[in-house]
């Protein structure tokens, strides 16, 4: 099974023997897939931040 990558620090979709771990996300199953990293990781972000079980809640002094 292939796996891909995106590549921060380059902008582009790695194979396997991309850069380092710390400059990429994924894997991915397709190349299609993480092609749109960058926008899969900011729909995840904004989801998490409305997400009513993960709200940090304001503690009494």
């Amino acid at each position: 099974m292939d796996k891909y990558w995106y590549c921060v620090k380059h902008h582009a979709v790695e194979g396997p023997d991309g850069c380092p771990p710390i400059d990429r996300l994924g894997p991915y199953p397709t190349e299609a897939e993480a092609e749109r990293a960058l926008e899969t990781a900011k729909e995840r972000n904004e989801a998490w931040d409305n997400d009513p079980n993960w709200n940090d809640q304001e503690l009494d002094d």
